[in-house]
């Protein structure tokens, strides 16, 4: 099958690049390249001859309609997005852009290529668009989120996903064109830009900085190691049903101060400080987010009934290799954090107290 992928020199996008071309799929990446997009995620990937590479920006009308009609994808897998949610508090225009006027613009595009297909290549098309359990807005401690969960998206990343949501399935019901979402929730995992969670607390303990976790550490996030969640997304590009939501997760609820504390945990044995002390002893604890949901979590009974899909990667063992990439690829990392502030929480930098 050829797939057109956008955002694929991103963390999640990257993995499933390395999926697809597993399973023997032709893949082309349109990508911008801005800050998170590193092109060094796909650089052993260009010897494959079902790999091709464009730069674009998925808001330009006719890049991507270029795009399209030089590949003829069979399918479309849309990740392109702006995701960190403390840039979206700082900057939320860029956002609506990306995300919003992103997925209208590859949506339209993909229709125009689509109704001059033949009836059997119409109906053997597909276009994913990945998203995330953030537009389902905050739980309390008990519930997950589902395919049928009330949208009540609490920052201004989440609305714009929660946005483009709407758009693909409009696009569905009002030009019949084969979509489907996915509904993730929080990923980790080799090649995840420095500003994330994980990466952040890895790579500042390895410069010797404090460790910053928002408010009290608190906060639940279910965690799905990105190779589980691109065999996920493979799996919705081959069989999956048009019309469909998938929520996709990994089973693996930590708190944050948790997370960080198991993170360290790890970092503890695999490269002991130089001072000798825990790594945990450099927690700090910083201002919370503005507007922090509480809680995430998914239930993919769906996933997992309809297409045999299942986490294969526990949270021990997906810290594990992650914290082990990052300590043997420094080449990739380093020329990120160059800068000082990439490694820096975003939105509310002041300490408590």
């Amino acid at each position: 099958m050829k797939i057109l992928l956008t955002g694929g020199a991103g963390f999640i996008g990257s993995a499933l690049v390395r999926e697809l071309l597993g399973r023997g799929h032709e893949v082309r990446v349109l990508d911008l390249l801005t800050y998170a997009g590193v092109q060094a995620s796909l650089a052993e990937l260009e010897i494959d001859p079902n790999y091709s590479f464009v730069r674009a920006d998925v808001t330009d009308s006719l890049a991507v309609a270029a795009v399209f009609a030089d590949f003829q994808p069979q399918a479309v897998a849309h990740l392109a997005a702006e995701t960190h949610v403390d840039r979206s508090i700082d900057a939320p225009a860029v956002f609506v852009r990306t995300n919003v006027m992103g997925t209208q613009v590859m949506l339209s595009q993909a229709l125009a290529m689509w109704r001059g297909l033949s009836a059997q290549a119409a109906e053997a098309f597909r276009f994913l668009h990945v998203s995330t359990d953030e537009v389902f807005g905050s739980l309390g401690d008990e519930g997950r989120f589902s395919e049928v969960s009330p949208y009540d998206p609490r920052s201004p990343y989440a609305a714009s996903k929660a946005g483009s949501d709407h758009l693909v399935r409009a696009w569905g019901h009002t030009f019949g064109l084969p979509v489907m979402i996915s509904n993730c929730s929080n990923n980790y995992g080799a090649r995840q830009f420095p500003e994330k969670l994980i990466p952040t607390i890895i790579l500042r303990a390895l410069q010797g900085k404090s460790l910053p976790v928002y408010g009290d550490g608190s906060n639940v996030r279910d965690w799905l190691f990105v190779e589980d969640h691109a065999r996920a997304l493979a799996d919705i590009l081959e069989r999956g049903t048009p019309g469909r939501t998938y929520a996709v997760g990994g089973d693996a609820e930590q708190t944050n101060l948790q997370l960080v504390h198991a993170v360290c945990g790890v970092l503890d044995r695999l490269m002991p400080a130089w001072d000798g002390y825990p790594y945990a002893k450099r927690i700090e604890m910083v201002v919370d987010r503005p507007g922090h949901d509480h809680r995430y979590a998914i239930d993919a009974t769906l996933i997992r009934e309809e297409l045999n899909w299942a986490p294969r990667v526990g949270l021990v063992e997906g810290l594990e290799r992650t914290i082990r990439w990052y300590l043997d690829n420094e080449t990739w990392w380093g020329p990120l954090v160059v800068d000082s502030e990439r490694l820096a929480r975003l939105g509310t930098p002041t300490k408590r107290g």
